[in-house]
């Protein structure tokens, strides 16, 4: 398995003794900094001192739900959250990606598996916004991908991580379709590639939020069967 880059610090956010240790151990193993936390109130406390690149946070903690860790978080931290837990109902997981998780593992699950999701979401991080043009306007809109600012007619519009990630992909990949499968897995991680509902919901937030008109996309196409695309004139990217 080839090793992810050097000097990232990853905190651990468990309370079982023997799966924390065996996180511990995996990470370690991976030449990486890794740090427990035992309860939430120490998760939060650590998340702000330690300033981690990826939080692993358990839900069923002993102080408070997981849950209300990551909504906490992200009043203040776009840090990438990946939840493990045994809960396995549906409306669980979609309630932890709504709060601001990017990504969920259901217990129990490998070391190869979490070590995978963790390389994704650090691919994720290294995309700087220099890989693609830093502003783009299209009609009303303005996106500074530099500063993560989106304009609405000059009036600031806030997006949740999720929202601003699948913006941000889309961007990207300005005038092309793509695929639901392909915004699946970087925006919400490779255990979501058949959960095309979370891209529906994700896609009636940002039209709600950037279109003129919802139900009449201009910009947020729809291509039946396939995906969706960003289309957007050329010559209003800057």
């Amino acid at each position: 398995m080839s090793k992810l880059e050097p000097g990232i610090n990853i905190l651990v956010v468990e309370d079982e003794p023997q799966i924390r240790k065996f996180l511990l151990m995996a990470i370690q193993a991976e030449q990486f900094n890794a740090f427990p936390a035992e309860t939430g109130e120490r998760g939060l406390i650590e998340v702000g001192t330690r300033k981690p690149d990826i939080v692993i946070m358990d839900l069923g903690l002993p102080d408070m739900d997981g849950v209300e860790v990551i909504r906490q978080i992200r009043t203040w931290s776009n840090v990438p959250i990946i939840v493990l837990s045994a809960r396995t109902q549906e409306h669980e997981k979609i309630e932890a990606l709504d709060a601001g998780a990017d990504d969920f593992l259901t217990k129990p699950f490998g070391a190869g598996e979490l070590l995978a999701r963790i390389r994704a979401q650090l691919r994720r991080r290294a995309v700087s916004p220099d890989s693609v043009n830093s502003v783009v306007r299209f009609g009303n809109i303005k996106i500074d991908l530099a500063k993560r600012q989106i304009y609405r007619d000059g009036i600031q519009v806030q997006l949740t991580p999720t929202e601003y990630r699948l913006l941000t992909v889309l961007v990207r990949e300005a005038n092309r379709v793509v695929s639901q499968r392909q915004l699946l897995k970087e925006v919400w991680g490779p255990n979501a590639v058949e959960s095309s509902h979370y891209l529906r919901i994700y896609m009636g937030h940002l039209r709600n939020k950037l279109e003129d008109n919802p139900t009449q996309p201009q910009y947020f196409i729809t291509e039946l069967g396939v995906g969706y695309r960003l289309l957007i004139n050329p010559d209003e990217v800057h």
